[in-house]
């Protein structure tokens, strides 16, 4: 998470996504994750830990999340909390392709918004995860009022923003998966 943000800002944040998302007509159970903060190591002493969630094992398998907007990116990490993926945030492609050059095997799933922070967009990094760490699950997210980007690979999934949390947790759930190894 972003250390110019507080958790506090964050939780109003996520609060107020929480109450749109009910109005929306989305379930309480699920709009509830996005009420989920991690807390740094720091805080750990005065959040207390969500009911059912301590203990949870995780698989070791990453999600990274490419947004150059804080508050977005952060409210997305929060939502893996309840997922077998550890969210890891980077506002750049060139930051994501940092981490997959040193842990690719690790990573299920990239979430990436189209516009970014950086010399490469979503759309380049799209092209790069397909051709280099094909097991990889591709995201690729966008407030444009575009269907899906001509340029994306067709291996990869496009949720036009304003995604749903319910969106991510599918993507979530089918990154941990295992894609076949086609010959």
């Amino acid at each position: 998470m972003n250390p110019g943000l507080s958790l506090d800002r964050i939780g109003q944040a996520l609060a107020a996504f929480y109450d749109d998302l009910v109005a929306e007509g989305v379930p309480e159970h699920l709009a509830a994750l996005v009420r989920q903060v991690k807390p740094s190591a720091s805080d750990a002493h005065t959040l207390e830990v969500p009911p059912g969630t301590a203990g949870l094992h995780k698989s070791g398998r990453l999600a990274l999340i490419v947004e150059d907007e804080a508050a977005t990116r952060a409210l997305a990490e929060s939502l893996f909390e309840p997922t077998d993926l550890d969210a890891v945030g980077c506002d750049s492609a060139e930051a994501a392709l940092d981490i997959l050059r040193e842990r690719g095997a690790d990573v299920a799933l990239v979430f990436a918004d189209v516009r970014l922070a950086g010399a490469m967009d979503g759309l380049q990094l799209a092209k790069a995860v397909s051709t280099l760490w094909p097991r990889c699950r591709m995201v690729v997210t966008s407030g444009r009022a575009i269907a899906r980007p001509g340029d994306l690979p067709s291996e990869a999934v496009f949720i036009p923003k304003p995604w749903s949390p319910h969106e991510l947790l599918v993507e979530a759930e089918r990154a941990v998966e295992p894609k076949p190894i086609l010959p």
